[in-house]
């Protein structure tokens, strides 16, 4: 119960009026040995003019409206119903949300491997963005702006921003924590995959954490990449979690292809799922290539990576899909920085830039009509819609009807991504 705090009223109405404490004799020192002389009359027989005493007040107070023995008669009564509205059960207050909860948590014992899954998740991504944006800043030589926000409803995130830099066209670190409540229809929608949702309930709070990244280089010949990894739970109106589930994955995007860094970028991503599961890796990698997929052009976005989502306690157990994240997302670097090194200062053509450009075309075609995170984002209350759409490339092009010319580079490309290839 919180505690009880009177209204001003009741305050007010246990307050004795200044009259009622004991008053100290005024002596003012000033006027002891001060000789006062007689007014002098300017004509005769007129008296002279009365200055207002400024102790009247102090002399003859105004007597108060509710006499002291009044007022002390009342306190009984008072108490009665201060203690009636202590106990009275028909006055309920709010139960705190999760937001607060969580926050009342962090200040008072930090995070530790004993905090709820939420905060955990929250710290551990809040970390490896700083790890990433100063690895990407050692690459580019030039620093990301920071951008930190706040969600009125609860969370807030911060965005990493390097736009026009010595490598990076454009790219983006964000960190988003989001709390916020599931009205019943995407309750009802969420069931499909997670039974333990109460269908009866209007409405559920939810928590979102997240870490997503895209990074466009200048070079066509290196590549796009892309990663997110995320944790949503959902609790009832006590605060206890009813649901939970991970989601994530990367995939790597080239305008060129280079079947070593295909190579490499699938063999780092197979290590870290092998140490779970061997089995997550061609099943992730599957899901990957079916879901970055603009099938309106019956084409991958890129060479694909690893993709899953809901994953929950039908899969493993929380610490060990939590585990399993972790681990995915630490093999980020290893991934992409050695493909980025090798390829960021290599000669290029204006045609080989104008079919990059093209490419960051089918990029943008994807993120705004199959992608299943933009639309949560664009349609969750309170959205920044800047963070959102950070992944979308500075510049793009759509060109009518283009066509590659017959056997070359760009002709590959585009047979990989209408089949897509196993590269491990």
């Amino acid at each position: 119960m919180p505690p009880f705090r009177p209204s001003l009223r009741i305050s007010r109405a246990l307050e004795l009026p200044h009259s009622y404490a004991p008053r100290p004799t005024l002596r003012p020192s000033h006027l002891k040995y001060r000789q006062v002389q007689a007014p002098r009359r300017c004509m005769a027989g007129v008296p002279p003019k009365q200055k207002p005493d400024p102790m009247e007040e102090w002399r003859n107070p105004e007597p108060s409206k509710w006499p002291n023995r009044i007022r002390l008669m009342m306190l009984p009564f008072i108490g009665a119903i201060i203690y009636s509205m202590w106990t009275d059960d028909s006055i309920k207050t709010e139960a705190p949300t999760i937001a607060e909860k969580d926050a009342l948590l962090k200040r008072e014992n930090g995070v530790s491997e004993n905090s709820p899954m939420r905060l955990r998740m929250e710290q551990f991504i809040k970390q490896h963005q700083k790890k990433i944006v100063s690895e990407l800043e050692k690459v580019d030589g030039t620093p990301f702006t920071i951008d930190s926000w706040q969600r009125p409803e609860g969370g807030g995130g911060i965005t990493c921003v390097l736009q026009d830099g010595k490598v990076f066209e454009k790219a983006g670190v964000n960190t988003s924590v989001v709390y916020g409540r599931l009205p019943r229809a995407a309750i009802q929608k969420m069931r499909v995959n997670h039974k333990a949702l109460d269908p009866d309930v209007d409405s559920l709070e939810f928590f979102a954490a997240g870490l997503s990244m895209v990074l466009h280089p200048h070079n066509p010949n290196a590549p796009t990449v892309h990663l997110n990894y995320r944790y949503f739970e959902t609790a009832d109106e006590a605060g206890n979690s009813t649901a939970w589930w991970y989601g994530g994955g990367c995939d790597l995007t080239p305008s060129y292809l280079y079947d070593e860094d295909a190579i490499h970028f699938h063999q780092t991503i197979k290590a870290a799922c092998d140490k779970h599961d061997r089995g997550y890796y061609p099943r992730f990698k599957k899901w990957c290539d079916e879901y970055f997929s603009n099938k309106h052009r019956s084409e991958s976005r890129g060479i694909g990576g690893i993709f899953f989502d809901d994953l929950d306690e039908t899969e493993k157990d929380q610490e060990q899909l939590f585990s399993f994240v972790q681990d995915c997302l630490s093999a980020f670097l290893p991934s992409y920085i050695p493909i980025i090194n090798r390829r960021k200062d290599m000669p290029y053509t204006e045609e080989m830039k104008q079919w990059q450009q093209l490419r960051r075309g089918r990029y943008v075609e994807f993120n705004l009509v199959h992608d299943r995170g933009t639309a949560f984002g664009l349609n969750t209350p309170g959205a920044r819609v800047e963070s959102i759409l950070m992944s979308l490339p500075l510049t793009a092009r759509w060109q009518y009807m283009h066509t590659p010319e017959k056997g070359s580079r760009e002709e590959r490309l585009l047979e990989v991504l209408k089949k897509p290839r196993a590269w491990v």
